[in-house]
């Protein structure tokens, strides 16, 4: 018994830009444009286009693009943080979604990073200098970090979230109102009937820390109350350093009846810090935080703070820097979002 061999089926070849645009009823070039994201191509072509793609299973050949449009279709997401520090905090995982919505819906393909060495940004200048990226969508810069700066100067647009403390007129970013914010929070307060109120600041190498304590300060100087250092406890945007910050206010100041947290994160530290104190909460000290993270409605009791729109953050920024690759003109530097008061049981 014999067997003949199998023969082989045949591979169907990859459709083609030009099949794609004769399915879609559409020029080559409107093709092109509709998978490039680009904005100028009517609703009703880019329809269309997207439609035979689905029907036809097309896949651009990104190296092909790449070749000929000098663009890797890439966005980087870096985060100047620990690993530990940027998925402890939810503010970090809100922007990464919406950045990750708003780049992915113009084509593009979001890549994440962490540096938190000296070396780690060495190699990521090199690799962003090197085309493998179009653009940086840069999160918490800490003091005079030249980074945005560097990348600026090799050709890669960049995008801060936050006011940088070096280069602002030169760089491009995109922040909450935190002196806003700190002044609400503090005002809220005081108007509340509290005689001494604190606060617990962010890292004070880094814009918002610094903004939210001006706002902090900018209220007790238009209530006619007079500064008080005793009243400024220097902290971070973790647990860890809320509680610890709160621990040594307390002991300073035994007599506080109101701490304005500059995060959600820090506050929580600051409620731990009250109960083992055997202070209550809303009572005997009111707490506001900074941030409006999900966890904070959760709080037993729950947390009063100020909103800052996280989502929109990060879809402002990953606007703002795709519409700097494309060359866009009349692009505003500076983007301030409002903030709100969410008021709850704390204060």
């Amino acid at each position: 018994m014999t067997t003949a061999p199998r023969k082989a089926g045949r591979v169907r070849p990859a459709p083609t830009l030009e099949d794609l645009a004769a399915r879609a009823g559409v020029s080559r070039a409107t093709a092109s444009r509709v998978l490039r994201g680009d904005s100028k191509v009517s609703e009703r072509a880019r329809q269309a286009v997207l439609e035979a793609a689905r029907d036809l299973s097309y896949a651009p050949n990104l190296a092909a693009r790449s070749l000929v449009t000098g663009r890797s279709d890439s966005i980087a997401f870096l985060v100047e943080e620990t690993e530990e520090r940027m998925f402890a905090d939810p503010f970090f995982l809100g922007m990464l979604r919406s950045a990750q919505e708003t780049v992915a819906g113009a084509g593009k393909q979001l890549v994440f990073t962490v540096v938190n060495r000296p070396e780690d940004q060495e190699r990521f200048l090199a690799y962003a200098a090197g085309g493998h990226v179009d653009g940086v969508l840069l999160m918490s810069l800490h003091g005079q970090d030249h980074l945005p700066r560097r990348l600026e100067q090799v050709g890669v647009p960049t995008v801060l979230t936050g006011r940088p403390l070096s280069d602002r007129r030169r760089l491009w970013y995109v922040d909450a109102d935190n002196v806003g914010g700190g002044r609400l929070a503090t005002s809220h307060l005081l108007a509340s009937g509290r005689t001494t109120v604190a606060t617990v600041t962010g890292p004070l190498d880094m814009c918002a820390g610094q903004d939210r304590l001006a706002g902090y300060r900018a209220a007790v100087e238009e209530s006619g109350m007079g500064p008080e250092k005793t009243l400024v406890s220097v902290g971070d945007f973790t647990v860890a350093g809320g509680y610890a910050a709160a621990r040594a206010l307390l002991e300073r100041r035994p007599d506080v009846d109101a701490i304005f947290a500059a995060s959600d994160l820090a506050a929580f530290g600051v409620l731990r810090a009250l109960r083992e104190a055997g202070r209550t909460a809303g009572e005997d000290v009111a707490v506001v935080g900074f941030d409006d993270i999900p966890a904070a409605a959760e709080q037993e009791p729950a947390l009063t703070t100020v909103r800052q729109p996280i989502a929109a953050l990060g879809t402002a920024m990953s606007r703002l820097l795709l519409d700097r690759i494309e060359g866009r003109d009349r692009l505003a530097r500076r983007t301030v979002l409002p903030v709100e008061l969410v008021l709850r049981e704390t204060a």
